[in-house]
């Protein structure tokens, strides 16, 4: 079954998605900067959201992704964004270096080293059941296909996959540190997977 989107909805929980990876971001390297290029034209079509820029002059690419399903343990790895104008989908063509994908409703934000990755993928992408979203843009509705991967299958092959526990409100600093250490060695046995529909 296909989920339906609004622009607007998906929009705020991208927006949500790169504040959380910018926080992140300059909490991994405090000296560092990040500029946000969502919006560059130059950028857009390479699918990279942020320039890191670190300390030592190196400046990163970061693409981020959104997801806002409640008990998702899937990521969605976008293979073709619109499927009318048959474009390909950021996953497959994204120059950046680090995939930051954010689980909203869980609080959990993942680095994934993008192009270990798809190498990673590619070759064994007809394993992975194909997936459906559709987004409306006023009178324009385009529909995005993606490959549904389970979060364990993906930190298994690829061991350089971060899982960093979002803040929660009231929290301390203390609080987010314990919550990180728990969360690394979570990172080796991820919960169950529930299968919620897209």
């Amino acid at each position: 079954m296909a989920r339906g989107f609004s622009m607007r909805g998906v929009m705020g929980a991208a927006d949500r998605a790169v504040q959380y990876a910018r926080n992140w971001l300059l909490a991994t390297e405090p000296s560092s900067r990040v500029h946000d290029v969502q919006d560059d034209p130059r950028f857009q079509h390479r699918g990279v959201d942020l320039l890191w820029e670190l300390s030592s002059g190196e400046v990163r690419g970061i693409e981020v992704k959104g997801d806002r399903q409640p008990r998702r343990r899937r990521y969605f790895f976008e293979l073709v964004s619109n499927l009318e104008r048959d474009t390909p989908g950021c996953f497959l063509y994204s120059g950046a270096d680090l995939l930051v994908y954010v689980f909203l409703a869980q609080g959990e934000l993942h680095v994934l080293p993008l192009k270990t990755v798809r190498e990673w993928f590619l070759p064994r992408a007809k394993s992975y059941e194909l997936r459906h979203t559709f987004t409306q843009t006023g009178a324009i509705r385009y529909t995005t296909v993606g490959a549904v991967v389970p979060v364990k299958d993906v930190q298994e092959a690829v061991p350089e996959v971060k899982y960093i526990p979002l803040p929660r409100r009231g929290q301390t600093a203390e609080d987010i540190q314990a919550a990180q250490a728990a969360g690394e060695a979570q990172a080796a046995q991820p919960p169950p997977e529930e299968d919620v529909p897209y």
